[in-house]
């Protein structure tokens, strides 16, 4: 098959981000299953902290395991927010200078960081 170069539309066209005239934003996470996996890893730490408290545990041990809880949310935050970075907004950001993109991903940052 012959070989040619992409546009800078094709180059950024992103196939998990949606098109810019997008009525609503979806968007289909790469290696969802993993992503899928992940949380709900998370989701059984945290009804593993639910029977600590009903077991009356010690409050240090239930602590400990509420900042783990913490640190996989923010790492399935981080691989997110990255995927948006290098997708979504590196999109917006060759089509058309993507300020209202940039101006979303530092709101979201900043919430992030609270």
């Amino acid at each position: 098959m012959p070989r040619h170069k992409q546009s800078a539309q094709e180059a950024a066209s992103c196939h998990h981000c949606p098109p810019p005239a997008a009525e609503t934003k979806k968007v289909e996470q790469p290696n969802k299953k993993a992503l899928i996996n992940r949380i709900r890893r998370i989701e059984g730490q945290v009804g593993g902290v639910l029977n600590m408290v009903e077991e009356d545990r010690y409050c240090v041990d239930i602590l400990t395991q509420i900042s783990a809880v913490k640190s996989a949310l923010d790492g399935v935050a981080v691989q997110i927010l990255s995927t948006h970075a290098t997708g979504c907004v590196r999109r917006a950001i060759m089509e058309d200078g993507g300020s209202a993109e940039i101006t979303e991903l530092l709101g979201i940052i900043r919430k992030m960081m609270r």
